[in-house]
């Protein structure tokens, strides 16, 4: 059997066998040594020691009872005003705020409005004039032409006038020679003497050519006259 040293933390003391280790009272963490060990151990290590330990109960742990928190002081102040003058005092100032906002934002809303109003008005007076100007210009566009028309129409006139005064004097021209040419021929044609017969039909050929002339010009004078009566009629 083993003897074995035991050490208080000052002092080793020993050796003792195992009756005279229980009555030491030694426990777990009692350090020991003996014969054959390399270094102190606890005496729980060794276990030809267990059976003489002497348990010892763990300390109590006394548990310190929680602090009472303080009994809370119902405040019926705020900012040092009744909670309901408080709350009644917020509420009317969140709609004096809310009505400031509102008026605001429908000031600002018709200002808006009225601009656009005010520059749509403009655009629309802009255009009445552009078009005002316009129909003024197509007035006076129609007025030239009219007058313009009326210039050609009166210039047309006066020069079919003219030419019509023309082709009556031409055929009163022409007529009165035509007369005088009808009368010839039959002069000629019954006058024999001092003449012989080439002359005499030489001179009735040359004046029938003189009264053909004349019945052609007089034929291009008529129509020539007719289509400007009618063109004067359609002018009228």
């Amino acid at each position: 059997m083993n003897t074995y040293y035991i050490h208080n933390g000052n002092e080793s003391s020993g050796p003792f066998g195992l009756e005279e280790l229980k009555n030491k009272k030694i426990t777990h963490t009692t350090p020991v040594w003996c014969q054959g060990m390399e270094d102190w151990k606890n005496a729980g290590e060794v276990t030809e020691l267990k059976s003489i330990l002497m348990i010892v109960p763990p300390p109590i742990k006394i548990v310190s009872p929680e602090p009472k928190a303080p009994k809370e002081v119902k405040n019926h102040t705020v900012l040092g005003i009744k909670k309901s003058y408080f709350f009644l005092a917020s509420g009317l100032f969140v709609l004096i705020i809310g009505t400031l906002i509102f008026n605001v934002a429908q000031e600002n809303r018709r200002a808006d409005l009225e601009q656009k109003n005010s520059v749509t008005e403009k655009d629309n007076q802009q255009y009445l004039l552009q078009q005002k100007e316009i129909e003024e210009q197509k007035q006076q566009l129609a007025e030239q032409e009219r007058i313009e028309a009326e210039r050609i129409t009166r210039e047309r006139k006066e020069t079919i006038t003219s030419r019509l005064s023309e082709i009556k004097k031409t055929l009163a021209d022409d007529y009165y020679n035509f007369e005088i040419l009808k009368d010839k021929l039959i002069d000629v044609s019954g006058f024999k003497f001092f003449r012989t017969p080439d002359e005499r039909n030489e001179e009735i050929n040359l004046i029938q050519n003189h009264i053909q002339t004349l019945k052609n010009e007089i034929e291009k004078l008529e129509e020539e006259s007719n289509q400007l009566n009618l063109e004067l009629e359609r002018i009228h």
